[in-house]
This record gives C-alpha cells, sequence and structure tokens, in this order.
C-alpha cells in the first residue's frame, strides 16, 4: 500500500485558502513552524494518533493557543505515522 494523503492535503488546501475546517476533519499544529494540517476524524480511533494525543496533552496540556490542536512533533515524524494510518 502506497503513501496516500490526498484527502489531507486536499483539505488542508481549502483550510489555507481561507475556508473554515471542512466537515469530517479537524485541524492540527505540527513541528517548529506550527505547520496546519487538516486530519480525518477516523484517525481519532488509531492508536499511533492517540498515543500523539497523549504526548500533546502532557506538553500542552488541554490549553492550545493556535485555535487547532498542537502536536509537539516533527513533522517528517508526524507524516510518517499519518503515512502509516491511511
Amino acid at each position: 500500500m502506497g503513501f496516500n494523503l490526498h484527502g489531507i492535503r486536499r483539505a488542508r488546501q481549502a483550510a489555507s485558502n481561507g475556508k473554515v475546517v471542512p466537515k469530517g476533519y479537524f485541524a492540527v499544529y505540527v513541528g517548529e513552524k506550527m505547520k496546519r494540517f487538516m486530519i480525518p476524524i477516523r484517525y481519532l480511533n488509531q492508536p499511533s494518533f492517540q498515543d500523539l494525543l497523549s504526548l500533546t496533552v502532557e506538553e500542552f496540556g488541554y490549553h492550545h493557543p493556535m485555535g487547532g490542536l498542537t502536536i509537539p512533533c516533527r513533522e517528517d515524524l508526524f507524516l510518517n505515522i499519518m503515512s502509516a494510518i491511511s
């Protein structure tokens, strides 16, 4: 199975064009530059994504000043995890 983040890219393009977060997605900010990604809600059930959420709570608590969820990991690691999920 190949690396396919087409839905995430399409949702991210819509959000970066000033549109709201598409239905069925939520915004996360990742990496040092706080790059914004749109993640399908179905990913919330994945154990590897739940591990990232646990790290997020440890690092930031429940306060996220960016307006979306801030995930404390490198962008390349995040993309690898998203690839494994999809």
